[in-house]
């Protein structure tokens, strides 16, 4: 599998992932292997296509001299309605995404066909911090697992248009919750379980008092659509939980049909006044339960769900605005 170099990978998780200073020694989400409220996965979804030989000089990626780089952030790819965010690097390592600047990906199935795509898509430009930090989201129908190729078009004002080639994994299944899946019925802490003091369920310094009234257990129950934003303003093992937050409550107001949810990924509890991760014999953080249940592997996380208890959006790090109105207008007032 061919990626960027290591210090071009090195840089980007530097930029995109870099850990807040929370006082803790942040770790990725890890969902609980076994034990009470474990994520049982998924399952596979697809079969697995062999390992691709004799591919075309077209595919030396090593044989390239691009001026931009993209770097893949998704975690993991999963085959079927498979979700890409992305970002554009520069010979310094600078992420130049930019709202100016177009993305699309033609996706290759490299034991297949090398040659011709299986599907192109153009990508959706996204501000992961607004004017500090920008990615793109592509969504596109990815058959099988496997070696993929993705071939990566962007132009920009004043600039020429570039084509660079990279190839990645599709796997065949994932612990996460997926689109189609059931919604757990996580049993999540409610403002009514704290005697209405916020400050012992949330680390944002502005929580929206309706985000905390429901659980995703009591919303199932009630056959109320419904979006559960995992995100930790404070203890986020990235710096995009608070955005992510933040922006998410200008769209809860515009859907007052759709219940909103928020829950803290990790173990937390209320010392000196204030919520502190409860650390692991590591000092890692703690997935809490619901996280688990859901089977996450990073956060912040986004998912949205109808009336009847399906997922009907999955959505890692950033959602763009397109793609989340899109979905709750197929489930608003469902």
């Amino acid at each position: 599998m061919i990626r960027p170099s290591r210090a071009v990978a090195a840089a980007a998780l530097t930029l995109v992932l870099a850990a807040c200073s929370s006082g803790a020694s942040p770790s990725p989400v890890a969902p609980a292997s076994n034990g009470p409220g474990a994520s049982a996965g998924t399952g596979a979804r697809c079969e697995r296509a062999p390992d691709p030989s004799g591919l075309p000089a077209s595919w030396d990626t090593t044989a390239q001299t691009p001026t931009l780089v993209p770097f893949i952030v998704t975690n993991r790819i999963v085959c079927g309605g498979a979700r890409m965010v992305f970002l554009f690097l520069d010979a310094e390592q600078r992420v130049v995404s930019d709202p100016d600047r177009s993305a699309s990906v033609a996706f290759y199935d490299l034991a297949r066909d090398p040659e011709q795509p299986v599907v192109t898509a153009d990508a959706e430009f996204v501000w992961a911090i607004p004017d500090e930090r920008a990615m793109y989201v592509v969504n596109a129908e990815l058959p099988e697992a496997g070696t993929w190729g993705a071939e990566f078009t962007t132009g920009a004002p004043g600039a020429e248009t570039e084509t660079v080639r990279l190839q990645f994994d599709v796997v065949d299944s994932t612990p996460t919750i997926q689109v189609g899946d059931a919604a757990p019925a996580s049993d999540t802490p409610t403002a009514a379980d704290v005697g209405g003091d916020l400050t012992l369920l949330s680390t944002d310094d502005e929580p929206v008092p309706a985000f905390y009234d429901t659980s995703v257990a009591d919303a199932l129950a009630a056959r109320e659509p419904f979006v559960l934003v995992f995100a930790t303003p404070k203890f986020c093992a990235s710096q995009q939980c608070g955005p992510t937050l933040d922006a998410i409550k200008p769209i809860a107001e515009a859907h007052p049909d759709v219940t909103f949810i928020n829950v803290e990924p990790y173990v937390l509890e209320p010392t000196d006044g204030q919520l502190q991760p409860v650390l692991d014999a590591n000092g890692q953080l703690q997935a809490a339960p619901a996280t688990a249940e859901w089977g996450l592997l990073s956060e912040p996380w986004i998912f949205v769900v109808d009336g009847d208890g399906i997922v009907r959006g999955s959505f890692e790090g950033v959602v763009g605005e397109q793609e989340l109105e899109g979905t709750l207008a197929a489930i608003d007032g469902s």
